[in-house]
C-alpha cells in the first residue's frame, strides 16, 4: 500500500539532522596521524638530551612512549567498537565511571587541552611562517596589552585565520575536513620519511663517532640504572625546586612530558566515531595503524638526529630546533627552509584534525544536558555540529591572544595521563559490569597489556607529582574545578534552565 501524500495545511516534521559516516579507514587513520603530527617531534628531543646525556636513554624514552602509546590504543579499540558513538573518550569514562568523569574530561578537554593544543600549534605555525616572512613575528605587536605576551601579534594573527579558515572548512562537510586531512597528514608523513631519508645519506662521521662509536660503547655510555643524572626539580607555589640527582628510571619518566605530549591526541579519532564507516572494524584499526606508523617514524628521527649531530649539538640546538639544525647541516640555508616548511605543512594539519575532533565531543556533552545547547545541534544539510565548531574557534582564537596558554597547556599533561588511566581502568570495570555486551574487538594482551599501561603510567604521573610539580597540581586543579561547574549544570539540568541555554 502506497503511503498517501499529505493534504493540503498538513504539517511534516523534517527529518532529524544526523551524522554522515564519510570517513574510511584511510580518513580515520589520517585523523590518528595528524592529530599526533605537530611541532614536538622536531623541538624536544634537545630538552629530553639535555637531561638524559645519553643517546640509549634518548631512544629508551621514546621507546617507552611509543610501548605506552600503542597499548593505550589497542585498549582504547575495544572501547571505540564496544561504543561507536561522536565523543569518544568521554562516552567510554561516562559509561564506566559515571556522568561526572566524563564531564571532568570534557571541560578539561575544551577549556585548555583541545583549544589550548590548537591555539599553541596555530602559534607554531605563525612562527614558521616567519622564516619565510619576517614581519610575521610574535613580537611584531598589532594590539599590545600591558608588558608581557598579552595582545595580538603578527604571528597570533596568522594563528586566528588558520583556525578560523579551518573552522569554516570544517563547517562544510565531514568529507570537505576529511579531504583537508587527508592531503596534509599525507604531506607531513612524506617529511618525516624525508628527515629520516636525508639522515641515512647526510650521516657525519663526527655525530656518528660520538653518539654510536667504540663498539656502541658511546650510544650506552651513562645509561645504567645505576648511573645518576643531574634535573632541576621544578617548583610549585615558589615551595620545592633547586636540583637532585636521579636514576635512568626516573630521569625517563621525568622526560615523558615532553615525548608523550608529542605523541598525544592519538585518541581523537574516537571523538568522530558517529562518522567512521563500518566502525567497529576501522576504529580499532586506524588505532593501531597511525600510533604504531608515527611512532615509528618518531623512534627514526631520534636515530636521525644522532647519525647528523653530536649530542652536544642536539642540547644546544638554537631554540630547540633540532630537525632545522639537522637539515642545515645537510643542506645548509636552504636545508632550514625546507624544515620550515615542512613543520607549516605539519603544524596546519594537526591543527585542522582537532578542530574535526574536539567539536565532536562538546556536541555529546549537550546531548546529555552538560554543555550548552546550541552545541547539541546538528545542521540540517552537513550534518555537522556547526555551533560547537565555531565555539571552539571562539575560544581557542582567544587563547591565542593570552601570553598564558602555554603555561596553561604544560600544567594539563599530567591530567591528560590520567584520563588516560582512568579510562583504561574503565575497561576493566566494563568487563565486569558489562560481561555480555558485544565487543567486536577484544584489547590485545588483555588483561596483562592494560594493567602494565595502568602501572608505567602511575609511575610517571608519581614522579612527575615529585621532580615536576608546576606541570602536575595546576593541571590537578584545573580538573577539580570543573567539579562545581558540574554541580552547577546538572542543578540548572534539573531545574529546566538549561532549556534556555545558549
Amino acid at each position: 500500500m502506497t503511503p498517501s501524500a499529505p493534504t493540503q495545511g498538513s504539517t511534516v516534521a523534517p527529518a532529524a539532522a544526523h551524522f554522515v559516516r564519510g570517513l574510511g579507514l584511510f580518513s580515520a587513520t589520517a585523523i590518528v596521524m595528524g592529530s599526533m603530527i605537530g611541532s614536538g617531534i622536531f623541538i624536544v628531543p634537545a630538552d629530553m638530551s639535555r637531561t638524559l646525556g645519553s643517546p640509549a636513554l634518548l631512544i629508551a624514552a621514546w621507546g617507552v612512549t611509543a610501548l605506552m602509546t600503542i597499548i593505550g590504543a589497542l585498549s582504547y579499540g575495544e572501547l571505540a567498537a564496544m561504543m561507536p558513538k561522536a565523543g569518544g573518550q568521554y562516552v567510554y569514562l561516562r559509561e564506566s565511571l559515571g556522568p561526572i568523569w566524563g564531564f571532568l574530561y570534557g571541560w578539561t578537554l575544551f577549556t585548555v587541552i583541545q583549544t589550548g593544543t590548537i591555539a599553541a600549534v596555530g602559534v607554531a605555525f605563525g612562527k614558521f611562517l616567519g622564516v619565510f616572512f619576517p614581519s610575521v613575528s610574535q613580537t611584531h605587536w598589532i594590539i599590545h596589552i600591558g608588558s608581557g605576551n598579552v595582545g595580538l601579534s603578527t604571528a597570533n594573527l596568522a594563528a586566528i585565520v588558520i583556525i578560523v579558515l579551518l573552522t569554516f572548512t570544517n563547517t562544510r562537510g565531514i568529507k570537505t575536513g576529511a579531504a583537508v586531512q587527508n592531503v596534509f597528514t599525507s604531506a607531513k608523513a612524506l617529511a618525516l620519511f624525508a628527515v629520516i631519508a636525508v639522515g641515512l645519506f647526510a650521516k657525519r662521521a663526527v655525530a656518528v663517532a660520538t653518539n654510536f662509536g667504540a663498539g656502541w660503547h658511546n650510544f650506552f655510555g651513562g645509561a645504567g640504572l645505576g648511573v645518576q643524572h643531574p634535573v632541576q626539580i621544578g617548583s610549585f607555589l615558589g615551595l620545592g625546586g633547586g636540583a637532585a640527582l636521579v636514576s635512568g628510571l626516573t630521569a625517563i619518566a621525568i622526560v615523558q612530558v615532553g615525548s608523550l605530549f608529542s605523541s598525544d591526541a592519538w585518541n581523537n579519532v574516537t571523538f568522530t566515531a558517529g562518522e567512521i564507516q563500518d566502525p567497529k572494524r576501522n576504529l580499532p584499526l586506524s588505532l593501531a595503524i597511525g600510533t604504531g606508523v608515527v611512532l615509528l617514524l618518531y623512534i627514526g628521527c631520534n636515530f636521525v638526529y644522532l647519525s647528523v649531530l653530536p649530542m652536544s649539538a642536539i642540547q644546544t640546538a638554537p631554540q630547540d630546533r633540532v630537525a632545522t639544525a639537522v637539515m642545515q647541516a645537510a643542506f645548509g640555508g636552504l636545508g632550514a627552509k625546507l624544515m620550515a616548511a615542512a613543520i607549516l605543512v605539519s603544524t596546519f594539519g594537526c591543527v585542522n584534525g582537532m578542530l574535526l575532533a574536539g567539536a565532536r565531543v562538546y556536541y555529546a556533552m549537550s546531548q546529555d544536558g552538560l554543555f550548552f545547547k546550541s552545541t547539541g545541534v546538528l545542521d540540517a544539510k552537513t550534518g555537522v555540529p556547526k555551533n560547537s565548531l565555531w565555539m571552539q574557534c571562539a575560544w581557542a582564537c582567544l587563547l591565542c591572544l593570552s601570553g598564558q596558554y602555554g603555561n596553561l597547556l604544560d600544567y594539563v599533561i599530567f591530567a591528560v595521563l590520567v584520563f588516560y588511566v582512568l579510562t583504561i581502568a574503565g575497561l576493566f570495570v566494563l568487563r565486569r559490569t558489562q560481561p555480555y555486551a558485544p565487543r567486536p574487538y577484544k584489547a590485545f594482551g588483555y588483561p596483562v597489556l592494560p594493567a602494565l599501561y595502568i602501572v608505567m603510567a602511575t609511575w610517571i604521573c608519581g614522579v612527575l607529582l615529585r621532580y615536576k610539580p608546576q606541570y602536575t597540581w595546576p593541571g590537578l586543579l584545573l580538573v577539580l574545578l570543573g567539579v562545581p561547574v558540574y554541580w552547577v549544570w546538572t542543578r540548572s539540568r534539573q531545574s529546566g534552565s538549561y532549556e534556555s541555554s545558549i
